[in-house]
């Protein structure tokens, strides 16, 4: 199973780590750097699965920073003229249906509708860091804002699946839903085990 079933004990300690520290520090002061680790908040198997959909998040950006900036660099940029010698390059009929029909939609992006695109991949990419440094850092608001963002996009990954197949559209969306389904199961799980120690309490 993902996940182990944390005492009530242990999940305060998950919940408000930072709280149940600074009490430590005012309380002592004098402790030693070795003592003060071993207090930190266990971390479980579960909360591992949280901080590696982080670190995928945090790459995801990564890889939408490096698209943005290379959007830029084309704003003055013959695009027509580029990937016409990249077709020539790969030895492909210029006049072919195939190459017309790249050519044509090329033509159709003009400087502002590339620096549009630039700002929708700068905004993706601002979103997934949100997403990433909030995960690797346990914040419950992070799971949150990531089940909703990534379970909002689905429908329009799986649309583009279905207009146009591709192995990396599938293992993209493959891994989404493996996300979305995962964090709807651990914040269920988090849910019913707050109610069951304030129960206890």
């Amino acid at each position: 199973m993902w996940t182990k079933r944390l005492s009530c004990k242990d999940f305060r300690s998950l919940a408000e780590p930072q709280n149940s520290e600074a009490g430590e520090r005012r309380i002592t002061p004098t402790m030693s750097t070795s003592a003060s680790v071993q207090k930190h908040a266990p971390v479980s198997a579960s909360e591992r699965w949280i901080v590696a959909i982080g670190i995928w998040k945090l790459l995801e950006a990564a890889l939408f920073i490096l698209l943005g900036i290379g959007a830029l660099k084309l704003l003055h940029t013959d695009l027509v003229d580029m990937v016409t010698r990249f077709i020539v390059d790969l030895r492909f009929d210029t006049e072919g249906r195939f190459a017309s029909l790249i050519l044509e939609k090329v033509a159709m992006i003009d400087p502002h509708r590339l620096k549009q695109i630039s700002l929708a991949i700068f905004a993706a990419a601002g979103l997934h860091l949100l997403e990433g440094i909030g995960l690797v850092l346990r914040k419950v608001w992070a799971e949150y804002v990531t089940l909703i963002l990534t379970a909002s996009f689905l429908p329009w990954e799986i649309f583009e699946i279905i207009r146009h197949v591709t192995w990396i559209k599938i293992v993209l969306t493959l891994l989404n839903i493996a996300v979305v389904v995962y964090l709807v199961f651990y914040v269920q799980m988090k849910t019913r085990q707050r109610r069951e120690c304030e129960g206890e309490e």
